[in-house]
């Protein structure tokens, strides 16, 4: 009589398999290559394969080749955000609750060790192109001192694409030096990871983290490539035209890899670092507070207000033109258009063809390249992130608490499948039966509220370290425009 298996056991036999089989290659110089693709600022619906009107097939061809990251979280703003990346730990107990502002002495902690120092442990040559926004203040804050062993690009948030200029000062270097250097900052990126392929060390895997600046503000895009998205309105079609660039440059980025014929053995991973910059909707039921208020600025002033630092702040909340339909929210908020991003995972002839529904958090992507890698070992124990490698194998996932630190409206943790946020009230979702989150179930599930809350309460924190806000307003970090002071570069002290 034969035996019947079901098919859970199948699959899991499968994936030990598999599991086994990446054990056998990934040795030394045969260890896979690691390629991460950060957009910034890019809407839940700004890609192809959410339904967009924006074209971005290659973008497209990583999610349906790859694994699709259906419920992929990040923080909703960009140091952050990247504070998780780097260290796998959350960056409330971090100190980095929101974007570390120019005149910050603020930076990632200098104790933290970093993705690329662990896989330089493992032998691995590190690059980063593009943008840092982890601390800039001294030598030792800057990536050339953090692990990769080229960094080029910018080192505060956003930049004018043209002019390379964040807060008056020009920000583009390369390895810690001014580079000035012409050109649309997202056809530089590519040229630069171009130039590092080619000449890398071929005896050593390499890791290279691609942190583009777009489609953050300001909206700047070739001509051409705006004329492609006349029919859209306002801001969003040079939006449009943004992402266009973005998806370009991944497109060119794996024909690189394939060119060289190292894309089969690259692990792939795609992600925003938070959800996108918005336009307020006509609905003023769903306008967020600061959208509100900078409506309010515009009736009485007009554009642009006269004053430097309110003109920063309404350009912020009222010129982005993402779309996180139908999540709602959008970046600074913890509402899951804030949080929740585009992203997938592709590893040819490993993790590729499927939809992974399980929650991934930006947390969980240091142990998960870890264990990609070969190295699972190498995961040290005092992370918040997990790995999700054998979730992706069709193994058991981990669904770890996770703490979103919005400096807008409160913060938030994930106990699966529930989301407790605490700002001017205490809001209850069940996150999967209410993706929306239309139903606040609070008052229907005191225990689970009293749980939650707890939770968050000892997360463990650490004091944000950002400079006040009145700071911010008198010197704001404006994105773009004309040069009033000396390269960032070179206000670094030694």
């Amino acid at each position: 009589m034969a035996t019947l298996i079901s098919s859970k056991v199948i699959y899991g036999v499968m994936a030990v398999i598999a599991a086994c089989s990446l054990s056998l290659v990934t040795h030394g110089a045969d260890r896979p290559n690691v390629l991460i693709l950060m957009a910034d600022d890019l809407g839940w619906n700004d890609v192809g394969y959410h339904g967009s009107e924006i074209s971005t097939p290659n973008i497209d061809q990583i999610a349906q080749a790859g694994i699709e990251l259906d419920r992929f979280y990040t923080q909703p703003s960009c140091s952050p955000t990247r504070a998780a990346l780097m260290t796998g730990k959350s960056p409330a107990s971090l100190g980095v609750i929101r974007p570390i502002s120019k005149n910050s002495n603020v930076s990632l902690p200098l104790e933290e060790k970093l993705m690329p120092e662990y896989l330089a442990d493992l032998g691995y040559q590190s690059f980063l192109v593009g943008k840092w926004h982890l601390g800039k203040s001294t030598r030792a804050e800057l990536p050339n001192a953090r692990g990769f062993e080229h960094a080029y690009g910018s080192l505060t948030g956003g930049i004018g694409y043209w002019s390379k200029v964040h807060g008056g000062g020009y920000d583009w270097h390369r390895n810690g030096k001014v580079l000035r250097q012409e050109g649309y900052a997202t056809h530089l990126l590519v040229n630069e990871v171009t130039t590092l392929l080619e000449n890398r060390d071929k005896s050593r895997p390499n890791f290279m983290y691609v942190a583009f600046q777009a489609p953050h503000l300001p909206n700047e895009a070739p001509a051409k490539t705006i004329s492609k998205y006349d029919s859209l309105q306002g801001n969003r079609s040079i939006h449009a035209a943004m992402v266009d660039e973005l998806d370009q440059a991944i497109g060119k980025i794996l024909r690189k890899y394939r060119e060289l014929g190292i894309l089969e053995n690259t692990i792939i991973l795609f992600m925003s670092d938070n959800g996108g910059l918005v336009a307020p909707s006509e609905d003023p039921a769903l306008q967020s507070k600061m959208q509100s208020n900078a409506l309010t600025l515009e009736s009485i002033f007009g554009r642009p207000i006269p004053v430097p630092g309110l003109e920063f702040l309404v350009s912020a909340f009222l010129d982005g033109a993402s779309d996180n339909s139908p999540l709602p929210g959008g970046k600074t908020l913890v509402r899951e258009g804030g949080v929740r991003v585009p992203a997938a995972i592709w590893f040819a002839g490993r993790l590729e063809a499927d939809r992974y529904t399980a929650p991934f958090t930006i947390s969980d992507v240091l142990p998960t390249i870890l264990e990609g890698v070969g190295a699972v070992d190498s995961i040290p124990n005092n992370l918040r992130g997990r790995s999700q490698w054998q979730g992706l194998l069709g193994g058991l996932a981990e669904a770890p608490d996770y703490v979103i630190s919005g400096f807008i409206d409160g913060f938030s943790i994930y106990h699966w499948p529930w989301k407790l946020i605490n700002s001017e009230k205490l809001e209850l979702f069940h996150i999967i039966n209410d993706p929306l989150e239309e139903h606040n179930l609070a008052a229907e599930h005191p225990e689970i509220v009293a749980d939650l809350q707890l939770r968050l309460d000892n997360w463990g924190y650490r004091p944000d370290q950002g400079i006040p806000w009145l700071d911010v307003i008198f010197d704001p970090d404006t994105f773009g425009g004309e040069e009033n002071r000396a390269p960032w570069v070179e206000s670094i002290k030694e």
